[in-house]
């Protein structure tokens, strides 16, 4: 089993059980390393209701490092998963000095300071919406992510899916170029199976978009984007078939934020 590097905990508002639970769960299922990555604080408290408060961080720290205590024989590795919104860079670099992070996962879920498009709050914005531009500035803002190189992996990589929003026909140049700027930059993307307990039942990214990365060779990490003990590792076979299937054969490892490959 490959590791299952994108977990949250309840600090994130919309998750359940410590983590503590996740890493008994992902010893119960054979995996030997994990990695935390709960929602960053923005620099504003309250920024939306997903997500801890500043006041919050070090406390998420501490339960990491318990579980970490409690479980030794599991390699646990703490990391946030960021949002990325252009101007908030400094921000993001802020954070980055606050612990010893070992990797960070950079998502795009807003398309503009107010609407984040995989909240099903606020599902009936897409009504008014042209899909084909959601897309398109989904895919410029998840380019500029990669571009800023302040990722070690980037995060569902093909997000508006969710709610069953069929990419645009012009869907190839928009990833092409986002998986050129992973490539330069050197950051990963994630294989994030939580895509499959979605509207559109398809793992975050689809076949297409891994196919293109794999022949850039962009390397990749897994993830079940647990939210709960019971989902850690979930549909980690299909992900690893899919995987396979074209191509890779390897996976990242982040320690302080250093990669190195794994066979899986």
């Amino acid at each position: 089993m490959p590791f299952d590097y994108h977990m949250h905990t309840p600090l994130c508002r919309h998750a359940v059980g410590e983590p503590e639970e996740y890493a008994r769960r992902a010893l119960e299922i054979g995996l030997t390393e994990i990695g935390f990555s709960d929602h960053s604080p923005m620099r504003q408290d309250n920024f939306d209701n997903w997500r801890m408060n500043l006041a919050q961080l070090d406390e998420y720290v501490a339960k990491v490092r318990a579980a970490k205590k409690k479980y030794p024989q599991l390699a646990i590795r703490l990391a946030l998963e960021v949002d990325y919104l252009p101007g908030h860079e400094p921000w993001i670099r802020e954070l980055a000095a606050l612990h010893p992070w070992d990797y960070f996962i950079g998502s795009v879920h807003y398309v503009s300071d107010s609407w984040a498009i995989d909240d099903p709050q606020k599902l009936s914005e897409w009504k008014h919406r042209d899909s084909r531009e959601v897309w398109q500035v989904y895919f410029e803002r998840l380019t500029m992510a990669a571009e800023s190189k302040l990722f070690e992996i980037i995060g569902h990589a093909d997000l508006p899916k969710k709610f069953g929003h069929q990419p645009p026909d012009h869907y190839a140049s928009l990833y092409e170029k986002f998986l050129d700027a992973a490539q330069k930059s050197g950051c990963a993307i994630e294989l994030n199976t939580a895509g499959l307990r979605k509207d559109y039942k398809e793992i975050y990214p689809s076949r297409q978009i891994l196919e293109t990365a794999f022949q850039k060779n962009v390397p990749i990490t897994f993830g079940s984007d647990a939210h709960a003990p019971q989902e850690v590792g979930m549909n980690f076979i299909e992900a690893v078939e899919l995987a396979r299937s074209v191509g890779y054969t390897e996976a990242c490892r982040f320690i302080n934020r250093r990669r190195s490959m794994v066979k899986f």
